[in-house]
């Protein structure tokens, strides 16, 4: 029954694909407000077809420009938060590279960081912020990496130099708005540490036989939680904005994974 299910969702996705890509080459091309709406719809029917159920806690801020602070548990984040809203990424430049994965990622305009390289990181950073001028959501998963879910890793500061950018004339400011990921259930059954790497995607797991396992499984249900938006304006230390989002994103997530609020994971498990 898996194997019929992952079947029938490919040759669904490649329907809908085919009709969409052009679409947005298109639109990319006119540049026109449809840009952002076409992914956005691609996600939503992605989400559907995978049986990803989202409860959404708390809502993005309405104040515009804003960076969005959030970890990364697998590359079903990408889908998930595309789901919510029009917005773009900011990723690794490896993924550019990457089949399917790498196209879907040029057609949303996602931002390409080589972290390899200490002057091409802050040359992004320039486009990042005027991403955000523009009124783009750009979203950082400020771990830098994925993680398995159980816990969240230390946010990095460098990418936050965009927001930086984004302030460097007097009086203006952008907002940081933490958002935390987690994967709770599936089929319906809590998802434990033990279970947790059949949604997770980290470390040096293989990409297609861990898309394989997920088209083949039942309903996965995640919880996105929204923290409060925090102003960033000139003068403000980075350190500070990057601590207090991790912090957020931390909470959130064992709320969400253990019901308890009273309690902050310990960075590493």
């Amino acid at each position: 029954m898996g194997v019929i299910r992952a079947v029938l969702i490919i040759i669904s996705l490649t329907c809908v694909t085919l009709v969409l890509i052009p679409a947005q080459y298109f639109a990319m091309w006119l540049k026109s407000e449809k840009v952002a709406t076409i992914p956005l719809l691609w996600h939503r029917i992605t989400t559907r077809l995978l049986g990803i159920r989202v409860l959404e806690r708390g809502a993005p801020t309405p104040d515009r420009p804003l960076l969005v602070a959030a970890n990364h548990v697998s590359w079903l984040d990408i889908t998930v938060l595309g789901s919510l809203m029009p917005l773009s990424f900011i990723a690794k430049a490896e993924v550019a590279g990457w089949p399917v994965f790498g196209l879907f990622a040029k057609l949303q305009r996602t931002v390409f960081v080589d972290r390899t390289r200490r002057h091409a990181t802050g040359a992004v950073a320039g486009k990042i912020a005027e991403r955000l001028k523009h009124g783009d959501v750009m979203v950082l998963f400020a771990e830098g990496t994925s993680s398995s879910g159980t816990f969240v890793l230390p946010f990095r500061t460098a990418l936050l130099g965009a927001a930086k950018e984004a302030v460097a004339e007097e009086g203006e400011r952008i907002w940081v708005q933490p958002l935390a990921i987690a994967y709770t259930r599936l089929y319906g059954i809590p998802l434990g540490r033990y279970r947790r790497p059949l949604v997770a995607w980290y470390g040096d797991m293989d990409m297609a036989p861990h898309l394989w396992r997920i088209l083949k499984k039942g309903p996965i249900d995640v919880e996105i939680t929204w923290g409060e938006a925090v102003a960033f304006g000139p003068g403000t230390d980075r350190k500070e904005i990057a601590r207090k989002a991790e912090e957020i994103v931390r909470r959130s997530t064992v709320r969400a994974l253990t019901g308890r609020a009273d309690e902050v994971a310990a960075t590493g498990g």
